[in-house]
């Protein structure tokens, strides 16, 4: 075998025919065997070099499939499920039993991936954790069967805590809602492919898998979002949620909780929250943004006599006046291009821009009256605060 080099095409290793191997096991006898002859029917030798073949025509496949058990294209089954435990895709995940759970424990304390709890007869795996709020509960977190099978997961069954729980930390669980049966078993094939899809996931860095996380806790505001890089360290801007839920998310999704920093403008708009990854405790800092009140007055015309529509034209523009401000990301401006270009977008159904004679704005913030800074049409915002019209605030007027 030795001699016998793997033979390869374009679809991969493929297995060497069996007559292949047999003229090499008969050079090679002779080789060292002058006379040797191996193809006399019925005979002794002959017998032994066939069976020798088979052995070899065995060997050559385990070479064929060794080759193959690098690429998760052709893993045998039974690798495929290895390579899968170890990057983090098991089996069964897109079919096994599921359920919903609510953790009840310290507020503050971070449920992990892969945490374990049970209804006494089947364990099921928490898939993205969470945290314990403030009220003591932590949001209904996903977790699958750990085996294959069809089975009732009635409500208020799944009770059993797993995985430990370090003293003086104490947890209970249970599923409010019923879970869902299993589908049918998960094919190879099908397996296969959401382990070549995993690995086919592009990186991300820091900034934008921690907005992800902070998007997904419940009560954040999107556009109450942002990650500022500030020197080496890192600026979490976060309004709404749970205080222990959202510093569970920043958690998750920094390498290093030492390189956070509060609020580069007011001690006073830090959020400082302890949080328990047992057994070890951790203080996660971050932003929580102030409001900035708008007013704006807008004043508008049109080359159109006796234009009877004014009305509706009033009702347009104070709606795209609310949308665009109550829209801003925290911590950038008003532009006033941009809101005059939604107010000709919202009003063109009764008025067309073209017959747009007058678009002015009278904006105060925090009841000031503000202007754009010189020579722009930016209206600054605090860095770290958001800007807030109510319905109310938004005038119209035909002059």
């Amino acid at each position: 075998m030795s001699g016998t080099p793997l033979l390869f095409t374009a679809a991969g290793p493929v297995a060497t025919p069996p007559a292949t191997l047999q003229q090499a096991l008969i050079a090679a006898v002779a080789a060292t065997n002058p006379g040797y002859t191996a193809n006399l029917p019925g005979s002794l030798i002959e017998d032994l070099s066939s069976t020798q073949v088979g052995s070899m025509v065995t060997i050559d496949q385990a070479r064929v499939d060794a080759v193959n058990n690098v690429s998760p294209y052709a893993m045998n089954p039974y690798v495929l499920a290895q390579f899968g435990r170890q990057t983090g895709v098991p089996q069964g995940l897109a079919a096994n039993a599921s359920v919903y759970v609510v953790f009840s424990g310290s507020a503050g304390y971070v449920i992990p991936p892969g945490f374990v709890v049970s209804d006494g007869t089947n364990s099921y795996v928490i898939q993205d954790g969470g945290t314990i709020a403030s009220g003591g509960s932590s949001q209904p977190l996903f977790a699958v069967a750990s085996t294959p099978g069809s089975f009732a997961i009635p409500a208020n069954t799944v009770t059993a805590i797993g995985t430990s729980v370090p003293s003086p930390y104490a947890l209970t669980v249970t599923n409010p809602l019923a879970g869902t049966a299993a589908l049918a078993p998960e094919t190879t094939e099908s397996y296969r492919s959401r382990i070549l899809a995993a690995g086919q996931v592009a990186t991300t860095g820091t900034p934008t898998y921690l907005k992800t996380l902070l998007w997904a806790v419940p009560g954040v505001n999107v556009r109450l979002v942002r990650v500022l890089q500030v020197g080496a360290a890192w600026e979490v801007i976060c309004g709404g949620g749970d205080p222990y839920q959202v510093a569970g998310a920043i958690y998750a999704g920094v390498s290093n909780v030492g390189g956070l920093v509060g609020s580069q403008t007011s001690s006073l708009r830090n959020v400082k929250v302890t949080i328990y990854d047992a057994p070890d405790d951790y203080t996660v800092v971050f932003v929580n943004p102030p409001v900035q009140t708008v007013g704006v007055a807008v004043t508008w015309n049109t080359t159109l006599p006796n234009f009877s529509a004014g009305a509706a034209v009033n009702q347009y523009i104070i709606g795209a006046t609310q949308a665009y401000i109550n829209g801003i990301v925290v911590g950038q401006p008003i532009n006033l291009l941009v809101l005059s270009e939604q107010i000709q977008a919202a009003i063109s159904s009764v008025l067309a821009p073209i017959n747009l004679t007058t678009l002015q704005f009278t904006v105060k913030i925090n009841s000031v009256p503000t202007q754009p800074t010189a020579g722009t049409s930016i209206i600054p915002s605090d860095p770290e605060a958001y800007f807030f019209i109510s319905a109310s605030a938004a005038t119209s007027v035909q002059g």
